[in-house]
């Protein structure tokens, strides 16, 4: 037999230890004095507490705060408001999600640079498009975002290109140009660096290159001629660690798949003709899935079983 909760009925006796009316209008005065006006109780209980003053615990502070509806952000500065999360691009193939920045060039003239253009695929971490100019524009980024998606034969599909909120990518013209082409525009969150984390990651790597000339460039053309060795060497021969150490080009061309199959099974032979040697699997060379662009938003799915905006 199942009885009715009668919990929520039942009489509580006032704990023994209840603050009293004169202790809360205490603890509402004090919280109001000009000293502690603009201090939470985190600190108002220790500032009392130095001058050999106990009046109540700091949960009593915020418990007594809040009861009178004081418990809110005090002082002058203003509330800390939550970012709302990036949004999660999943990329399944190359020229799906495109991501692009611009960074400095140092020349050997103390203040002057140039500055690079560059455009990676998120899937295949292929540079699918870059120019080093004398400035920054809207007007040099839609021409060689016009290029490049002549280069990779992908007008009219949805590709989504990420950036940050720099002048160049937030101009009209640029905006103009996207719409023209049928790429979807993506933007970092204000003054989030981290929300393009795969341009951010390509320019240490094109600046902490060996080859890299710590003293800057001597001319715009030998700095354009540098990064086009760059660019072959970073396409075509680089072995990326995040794509199983295949190059971006071959995972650009989707050939990935044949050559890990053949990797895998090199090691399986390996392993069988000398199985002493090896204490447990061979190395995963299953081809990697699908990237994820800022996967926050993704994680964020994954955990409550919903779907993504």
């Amino acid at each position: 037999m199942v009885l009715v909760d009668k919990r929520p009925e039942a009489s509580r006796p006032a704990p023994s230890n209840k603050l009293t009316e004169e202790e809360e209008q205490r603890i509402l005065a004090i919280s109001n004095e000009k000293e502690y006006a603009s201090l939470p109780p985190s600190q108002i209980v220790p500032a009392l507490a130095d001058k050999g003053e106990y009046v109540a615990s700091e949960s009593s502070f915020y418990r007594v705060l809040k009861k009178h509806g004081q418990l809110h952000h005090r002082g002058r500065s203003k509330k800390r408001s939550k970012s709302k999360k990036p949004t999660t691009h999943i990329a399944t193939g190359p020229n799906q999600v495109w991501c692009w920045d611009i960074s400095y060039v140092p020349s050997r003239v103390r203040g002057q640079f140039w500055y690079l253009y560059l455009i990676l695929d998120v899937y295949s971490r292929k540079f699918v498009g870059w120019e080093i100019h004398s400035q920054e524009s809207g007007e040099l980024a839609s021409e060689l975002i016009n290029r490049t998606v002549l280069a990779e034969r992908c007008i009219k599909t949805p590709v989504v290109l990420h950036s940050d909120n720099g002048a160049p990518m937030t101009s009209s013209t640029f905006k103009a140009k996207l719409d023209e082409l049928g790429i979807i525009p993506s933007h970092s969150r204000p003054r989030v660096s981290n929300d393009n984390a795969f341009a951010e990651s390509i320019f240490k790597t094109v600046k902490y290159c060996p080859e890299w000339p710590s003293q800057g460039f001597l001319t715009l053309d030998e700095g354009r001629q540098w990064m086009l060795k760059f660019e072959r060497f970073y396409n075509h021969k680089h072995r990326h660690s995040s794509i199983r150490f295949v190059t971006p080009a071959q995972r650009h061309e989707q050939r990935d798949a044949a050559i890990l199959k053949h990797r895998k099974q090199v090691y399986t032979k390996a392993r069988e003709a000398n199985p002493s040697r090896w204490s447990g699997d061979i190395r995963n060379w299953e081809p990697v899935g699908a990237v994820a662009l800022n996967p926050e938003r993704l994680c964020e799915v994954n955990k409550h079983g919903k779907q993504a905006a």
